[in-house]
């Protein structure tokens, strides 16, 4: 199930970086992105690097190091949780 789960996430972030200015005409501008990620193309940045992002925690997901991760960061936050 995560080998799906992850492929999935791996897919629309693909999709993210590459189909961008279909994600900005049809969603709109982010004025935060604008303001502090450049002058025009602040939201493409932002959709581009969100993109990335999700690539990355998918391959995370399919591989098991996502679950590792999160457990040996927010794992001892918590205190109950073991992975």
């Amino acid at each position: 199930m995560n080998i799906i789960i992850g492929l999935i996430a791996a897919v629309i972030g693909f999709l993210m970086v590459w189909k961008t200015e279909w994600i900005v005409i049809n969603f709109g501008r982010i004025n935060w992105a604008e303001e502090h990620l450049g002058s025009d193309g602040g939201t493409r940045i932002f959709y581009k690097l969100l993109g990335t992002l999700i690539i990355i925690t998918g391959f995370g997901i399919i591989t098991g190091l996502f679950q590792i991760l999160l457990f040996n960061t927010l794992g001892s936050l918590f205190g109950g949780v073991k992975g």
